[in-house]
């Protein structure tokens, strides 16, 4: 694992939320220098999950069928049973974790990038953690695909990381939200 000294993240952006009466679902959208196949690699695979998503799985999710989340940084290991309902490779992968409802869609854009978007339902009292959870989780994504692993930073670990409290603060500002204590 690399160091993590060069690391900050950047200013809360490029999230948003989807209000549905009582569902609230936490939208983000990243734009990422690397094609759709590549990014699609890095969203199912186990062994790129290892590198920079909050949970690990028990096979690749990009079949269709049940699978094991298992999720990373908690005080105690949190396995929850999931189904993948959706595998469209290399455009657009649906599952459950941890209660919510995960999308994701990969669109191709002009130069060979990916528009990579994500909807993830979130108790609204802890959209703005989960906001900026996933903005670390998509810094350490893309630095992981262009060579430049830094090791993943989720759960206890990433709370402990000043760049994460900012984003949270920031993000809460932008949802007009409290800041969860």
């Amino acid at each position: 694992m690399s160091s993590r000294e060069p690391y900050v993240p950047g200013a809360a952006s490029g999230a948003r939320i989807q209000k549905d009466a009582e569902t609230w679902t936490l939208v983000l959208v990243r734009d990422l220098s690397h094609p759709p196949a590549k990014v699609w690699t890095a969203i199912t695979e186990p062994e790129h999950l290892r590198e920079w998503a909050p949970f690990d799985s028990d096979r690749s999710l990009g079949a269709v069928g049940a699978a094991k989340l298992s999720t990373v940084g908690a005080p105690t290991p949190l396995v929850s049973e999931t189904q993948v309902k959706r595998a469209d490779a290399p455009k657009a992968l649906e599952y459950s974790w941890g209660g919510g409802d995960i999308r994701w869609e990969l669109e191709p854009l002009a130069g060979g990038g990916t528009r990579l978007t994500l909807w993830h339902n979130i108790n609204r009292n802890y959209i703005s953690m989960g906001a900026a959870g996933w903005h670390v989780c998509f810094d350490v994504l893309e630095r992981l695909l262009a060579g430049q692993p830094i090791g993943r930073i989720v759960g206890a670990d990433a709370l402990k990381f000043d760049g994460w409290q900012r984003l949270n603060a920031e993000y809460a500002k932008q949802f007009g939200v409290e800041t969860p204590r």
